[in-house]
């Protein structure tokens, strides 16, 4: 998967900079999840069960679709797919 910065992903879709971070750091976390859920075969039900979010909100956060989807929810799929993020922080160039 080619990496996409969070300032041109925004220049792009003409959104701030702090936007496209967020979008970028959802997707990545996303692809982590999926990663470790095809590992483990672990089902959209089970990360629900593990998550408590519901299915379809699984499958839809799965499949991409990053409207209305808060870091929180992503962090919850994280978790239950036994996975831990973690955050760095570094000066602005």
């Amino acid at each position: 998967m080619k990496k996409t910065s969070a300032t041109s992903l925004a220049k792009q879709l003409n959104i701030s900079k702090a936007r496209g971070l967020e979008a970028v750091i959802k997707a990545r976390l996303i692809a982590a999840v999926l990663k470790e859920a095809e590992k483990r075969h672990l089902t959209h039900a089970a990360l629900a069960r593990a998550s408590g979010l519901s299915r379809s909100a699984v499958t839809a956060i799965l499949s991409g679709s990053l409207q209305k989807v808060t870091i929180d929810r992503v962090l919850r799929l994280v978790e239950a797919a036994g996975l831990e993020a973690e955050v760095k922080v570094r000066r602005a160039a």
